[in-house]
């Protein structure tokens, strides 16, 4: 790799406008895009549309993903395409240091699922999505110079079937929300509603609120607030040296089940100084990950408080440890009759658990709380998955640096399912 390119160091720029606002007198407020989970990979899939002329792009929602990769070794055909030149300004916005042969600066690409780097050119593209007034989709706008990686086909290993890269959507500057908001001059906000259905969609906004969903329910006025926190070390497979992290991290303070707390080494709850512990949220882990310690105090808590309701404890079954007789689980509007878990967050807010989220059928007769054991060292100590967001509601503000959360929108009698996607346009 090293013979392939060389390092230049770039002093500090004054960037201009680095992010090509859209060609069109048409302003919109936000951005929407659908989100679908893929059936045979539980990966959760948006499409949107690249390259002039335009082609429809199926892409992997990478919620601390850096920027869009995209397959560029296999038919990509733009007459609108260009390359992002060494030292140029668009190559400060991606903190890009690494420079070709071909006067093509670079960065390194990841699919987060396999843990696979690599190094991509730079370059921008025109990339076309629907704008929304929050409770349709309104008219397609066009970002006419779009800077994403381009990446080799062999990244795409491992991803769902038809995908073409990967959606960035962390904190970084050439992330999605970054450049949707530059380019439209709206709020460095996102919300993120992922749907439990594999066969409906559910929903990605960029910029602020409404946002609808049948039956005219606007679940931004649900969100309870949470600080942002940075790990000030990188979580991504090539960094530099004092880079921060760009991954979504919040401060888990004590769990509850059942309204009582569960001991813990409360230290694994915190980030170090050399960026590990603390947790944070992310799509491209299926189920919540936890550090061992922490995985079998909240099994064993979870299991004594399942007990209480006369519900049967059977064998375990891969990768699940706490699996139950679904005959014993009744069920609720909130999924699976079991004790639910609270998440104590930083400034005494609390999210809650409850059995859709916290509980997996793996067959007719067993359902098994759907959290999985990390090890015993894990960069992250609470790295919350993609099943327990399902059905809930997360803001991103990125300019003020928090999250906002609904817990289970069933609880509201409405799901991530129930944007209406039929245009207003």
């Amino acid at each position: 790799m090293a013979s392939s390119f060389h390092v230049f160091l770039f002093s500090p720029l004054l960037l201009l406008i680095c992010v090509s606002r859209a060609q069109t007198s048409f302003r919109p407020h936000a951005l929407v895009l659908p989100v679908l989970k893929d059936p045979s990979t539980l990966q959760y899939i948006t499409t949107l549309e690249q390259r002039t002329p335009l082609v429809p792009l199926k892409l992997v929602v990478d919620l601390g993903g850096q920027f869009l990769w995209v397959d560029c070794d296999e038919g990509y055909v733009s007459s609108s395409y260009r390359p992002s030149r060494c030292r140029s300004a668009q190559c400060s916005l991606a903190k890009s240091g690494a420079c070709t042969g071909t006067n093509t600066c670079g960065n390194f690409p990841e699919n987060t699922i396999t843990s696979t780097s690599t190094f991509g050119d730079l370059g921008a593209d025109a990339i076309a999505l629907q704008s929304t007034d929050g409770s349709n989709p309104g008219r397609v706008v066009t970002v006419p110079h779009f800077l994403f990686n381009c990446a080799p086909t062999f990244l795409l290993q491992g991803l769902a079937t038809g995908v073409k890269g990967m959606a960035g959507l962390g904190r970084t500057r050439i992330a999605l929300p970054s450049q949707f908001a530059a380019a439209f001059s709206f709020h460095r906000k996102f919300a993120l509603c992922l749907s439990s259905s594999t066969t409906s969609n559910g929903v990605m906004f960029f910029g602020d609120g409404p946002y609808i969903l049948l039956p005219n329910n606007d679940i931004s006025k649900l969100l309870t607030y949470t600080p942002l926190f940075i790990n000030p070390v990188s979580t991504s497979g090539v960094s530099s040296q004092g880079e921060p992290s760009d991954e979504y991290f919040i401060g888990v303070k004590s769990i509850k089940i059942n309204e009582k707390n569960v001991i813990l080494n409360t230290s694994l709850l915190s980030i170090n100084n050399d960026g590990f512990g603390g947790t944070k949220i992310s799509t491209v882990n299926h189920y919540t990950t936890l550090e061992t310690s922490i995985y079998e105090a909240i099994t064993k808590a979870f299991i004594r408080e399942a007990k209480s309701r006369k519900i049967t404890q059977v064998a375990s079954i891969a990768p699940f440890r706490a699996c139950f007789s679904s005959k014993t689980v009744g069920v609720t509007r909130l999924g699976p009759a079991v004790p639910f878990i609270d998440l104590i967050l930083q400034n005494e807010s609390v999210w809650t658990i409850y059995g859709a989220n916290s509980m997996v059928y793996v067959n007719n007769d067993v359902v098994c709380l759907a959290f999985v054991d990390g090890g015993l060292n894990p960069r992250t100590s609470i790295v919350i998955g993609g099943y327990q967001l399902e059905d809930n509601l997360l803001q991103f503000d990125l300019a003020t640096s928090k999250l906002g959360f609904s817990s289970s929108l069933l609880s509201r009698q409405t799901t991530c399912a129930n944007f209406n996607f039929t245009s207003n346009a």
